[in-house]
Order: structure tokens, then sequence, then C-alpha cells
């Protein structure tokens, strides 16, 4: 199968990119689930752009370098944030219906955690939904995109040069290692399992695109969807691309706690909209952690307080209150919220809301440049699954989807300005992909026993605070779950259930080690040994590569 481009993930920096390259050539989109399961469906607060009088891009540039707590580019943060108001009003003429303020003329602002203005451009709050919506929506209009559904990467295919008697060009073998490394290697496409039949494609491109979302389904708790299992991060290590930050795991300070819920985030608006957080006993304490900001703190601080006040009271949650406001205020402002809420027996007009922290947000990821270019020629990096420096140590609210905007359009374009670098490679011998022995695996208790206690392992060891012992415990047991799934990878065809189980150990090893490297505590990263923020020696991303 060939394509003129191969975009993996559907959400807003994947489908935003596709409708760009369309006019380039052919696209091919894979999503391995339906085209809108992603990330970005279930995003509710919005998309931060300096649009107020009060505003400046100054201002958002240094909010967003306050919360990266040291680590953020400035060159990449200036370029994003500079971007926002064209991006934004890019997706209002491709259909998107924003909230609009009192006059019906601009957008209504919202205000989050870490912002000093309003500058949150959303849909009540179901931005991300409204946003997929429409996205998905054109893609599917646009002749020159497919879509497949169903479909999830392998590996990588990358250029080697191997000693063939033909002196012939030859590509990576199926488990992505490249014999023989040199400054010539690049991506070619990837091995695509058709998760329906059980088929696994070789789709070769000019370009492959990673925009498969964040890895929050490493952990026990979390807000993500199950899609979200690190695979563009633990795809391009296997295929020699560097890793960078991936200890700078954001926990989302308010995720409903109910036995039927899953995955309900509470989204941070409601605090920018007043909200409180109180104990059992209706005292707020936030003032205990930080006096200044109280709820408006940033996610680190407030998911840090939240844990110490689990764990002191031995109480299952804390609680957020937005009672005092408007009944109808509440209604019209958080309509989704409101509703899921209700379905659940909870009226967060007259009572407050059941919240524990969860993992959110991967700010590390594959290394790219403002380009989203990644080490390997060929191989770009978007949205969740990049690390470009701009959101340093800990992402500020709502800067996530316009991260995703910003870098499809510079992604973009790149291959327009240098379209003639990416023309297809005609003697290139791209071995098929080959199972050997490989049998039915028939007992999946081995895929289900091994994910759940990975993601209870992260949980408990590698979550929002850490020590040193605990990350050495957490490398040791994962070890044999890792030997052990090397050795199915192997011996049995592959699934997608396995492969999700494959990504998510090697990018839970990827977060010890990157947390155990970084002997300080910064942003998302905070571990009992070293308490304190050491800007003389750890300044810097942490890196990861294969050796």
């Amino acid at each position: 199968m060939e394509t003129d481009f191969l975009v993996v993930g559907s959400g807003i920096a994947g489908l935003s990119l596709a409708l760009k390259l369309a006019g380039l050539g052919h696209v091919t989109v894979v999503t391995k689930k339906g085209r809108d399961d992603t990330s970005t469906k279930l995003a509710q607060g919005g998309i931060a752009c300096v649009l107020g009088q009060d505003d400046s891009f100054v201002l958002h540039e240094y909010d967003t370098m306050v919360a990266g707590d040291g680590l953020c580019h400035e060159d990449v943060v200036k370029t994003i944030v500079r971007q926002a108001p064209e991006r934004i009003h890019e997706l209002a003429d491709l259909g998107v219906r924003f909230s609009r303020d009192e006059q019906g003329k601009g957008f209504e602002l919202g205000r989050e955690g870490g912002h000093s203005r309003r500058r949150i451009v959303h849909s009540g709050d179901f931005t991300g939904q409204e946003i997929e919506h429409v996205l998905v929506e054109k893609a599917i209009e646009n002749p020159s995109i497919e879509v497949l559904e169903d479909f999830m990467v392998v590996d990588l295919i990358t250029l080697c040069k191997l000693e063939r008697p033909d002196k012939e060009t030859t590509a990576s073998n199926s488990n992505g290692d490249c014999i023989n490394r040199s400054k010539d290697e690049r991506c070619l496409g990837a091995y695509v399992l058709d998760s329906k039949t059980g088929k696994i494609h070789t789709v070769l491109a000019k370009a492959t695109f990673l925009a498969t979302g964040g890895a929050g389904k490493v952990y026990l708790y979390t807000s993500n969807p199950d899609v979200a299992s690190g695979d563009g991060i633990a795809i391009a290590y296997r295929a020699g691309a560097r890793i960078a930050n991936l200890e700078f795991v954001q926990f989302h300070p308010t995720c409903l706690y109910h036995s039927k819920a899953k995955n309900f985030l509470i989204s941070e608006a409601l605090r920018g909209e007043g909200a409180r957080l109180i104990d059992e006993n209706g005292r707020r304490f936030m003032e205990k952690y930080d006096p200044v900001n109280m709820e408006l703190a940033n996610r680190d601080v407030v998911a840090r307080a939240i844990d110490t006040e689990l764990k002191k009271t031995g109480r299952e949650c804390v609680y957020l209150d937005i009672s005092h406001r408007p009944k109808d205020f509440i209604i019209q402002r958080f309509p989704n919220i409101y509703q899921t809420c209700l379905k659940f027996g909870i009226d967060i007009t007259t009572e407050p809301i059941p919240v524990v922290p969860a993992a959110h947000y991967m700010c590390g990821g594959v290394v790219t440049n403002i380009w989203a270019e990644t080490d390997l020629a060929g191989l770009f990096a978007l949205g969740e699954t990049a690390c470009t420096g701009f959101h340093g140590a800990n992402r500020l609210a709502s800067n996530s989807l316009l991260e995703g905007l910003v870098m499809a359009q510079q992604a973009f374009e790149r291959i327009r300005q240098r379209l003639d670098h990416y023309k297809g490679l005609k003697e290139v011998y791209v071995p098929p992909w080959d199972s050997g022995g490989a049998v039915d695996m028939d007992e999946a208790v081995l895929i289900s026993h091994n994910w759940d206690v990975i993601r209870r392992l992260m949980w408990n060891y590698v979550g929002i605070v850490r020590s040193s012992k605990r990350l050495a415990l957490a490398e040791k047991r994962l070890e044999p779950i890792l030997e052990e799934i090397d050795q199915h990878y192997w011996d049995y065809i592959i699934t997608r259930d396995f492969l999700e189980l494959r990504n998510i150990a090697l990018t839970a090893q990827l977060i010890i080690r990157a947390a155990s490297q970084r002997r300080e505590s910064r942003g998302g990263h905070y571990t009992l040994d070293f308490p304190h923020k050491d800007d003389w020696n750890w300044r810097r991303d942490t890196l990861l590569v294969r050796s």
C-alpha cells in the first residue's frame, strides 16, 4: 500500500494536518479505533488564545513559561502563542461553533488556573467534541483523504544500508531494528495492523506523522480515553528517535469520583469561574498550599495538595463546590458537566462534586524541532505525542489543543516548502511482514493480567509523589514483564490488545528511567528525596534514546 502522507491519529493535530496536506497529495489517516475516539473529543476547557483588550502575547508567553517551571523553550512558546488567533479563526471558518460574547460579535473568553487573563476560547464545556466533529466531517468530505479505522501501527519502516549482494537499499526488519545506522536513515512508512482481519499491511509514505495522543492509560486512574496507550512514543523510540521529559506527567486535579463514572473530567474552567476545593467538612484547604492563587494555582500544585489531603485524612476524595454561583449560570456555562453529574445523582447547582486527581497529560514525548521534525528524516511528531519544549515541566491549561493546531500548521509548512525532499523512493526493497511460526494467543489473561499490574505499579510507585526507592522497585518489577512481552511478540500472532500492552510497558519503563534521572523536583515531577528545584544542574531536558 502506498500513499503520499501517512498520518497516525485522528485528533485535532492529525486531522487538521491531514486537511492541510490534502492540497499536496493523497493522505492516509490510520486510527486504531473509531475516527473520533480521541483525547480531543474529551477536551472540555478550550483553547488558550490572546484576544482580550487587557491581554497580550507577552502575558500569555509569561504564564506559559511560569507554568513550565524553567524548562519551556522560549522560541517555541513565542511561535505557538503568536499563531493562536489565526488558527482559532481558521477553525471558526471551518464551522466550529465557539461560544460568543453577549453582543454575539466576539468570542466568549473563559479563565483557567495559571492564566493571568481571560483567554480561553471555548464551546460551552464540550469544546473538543465540537472541534472533533467538524474536523472528522471535513476529512470525510475530502476526496484526497482516506481514513482507515481499526488500523494500528506495529512499527515504523526505516531506511537502512545493508550489505546485500546487489548493493540494493533495504528497509528495517519487522521489529523496527535498523542495522548499521547511518546519517542516510529515514522513515519510509509503517507496518500497520488491520484489527478486523488480523492482516499486517506494509504502508509506504513520503512522510509519516505521529499524532497518536498521550499515555494516560499507563496509569490506573486517568482522564484519558482507552486509546491513550503511549503508542507514538513507543513506536518512535523503537525506531531510534529521541524521547524527552517523560518524567513530567501532568495529573489533573479533578476527575469525577464515582463508582460508575469512567474517566470523566471536571474541567479546570469550574475553578476559573469560582469553584472551591473543600474537604468532607466543607473547609477550603488550598490556602495551606498556595495562599495567593488558591484554586487557580497551576495543576501540579493543586494535584499535590489534593494528594496530600487524601493521604493525611485517609479519605478517598475531596470536593469541588460551585453551588454558590447562580444556577442558570452553571447550567449555561457547564451544560455537559451538569448533565453528566446529574446522571450520577449529583446536582452541581446545589451540592459539591466528589473529585480525585488522575493522570491527564504527557508534557514530554518524541523530540521535535519547531517544524515537528524528529531525528529521523521523513518522520514528524505532533500534539501530545511530541515534545516541542512548549510545555516545559508542566502544561498551562488549554495550551494543548493550541499546540496541536499550530504544530500541524508548522509541519504542513515544512512539507510545502520542501516538497521535493519528500519524493517516493523507487529502488527501495521493503520486506513484507513475516509472522514466522507465530500462533494465536488463546489465553487473553496473559495480556489483561500484565496490563493491570503495570497500571497499578505506575500509580502506586510513579504517581504524583515519588521517591528513589519506589522508582527502583518499579523498574525492577517491570523487567520480567517486559521480557515476557518480548517473548510473546515472537511466539504469538499480533493483536491490537497485545500491541497496546507492548507500548504501555515500554512507555512505563521510559517514564521510570526519566524520573530516576531527574534528581530534583520541578513541575509535574515531585520526589521526596530531592524536594527542591535545582536550576544549576537540572535546568535542562531529560533525553532518552535507544542504544
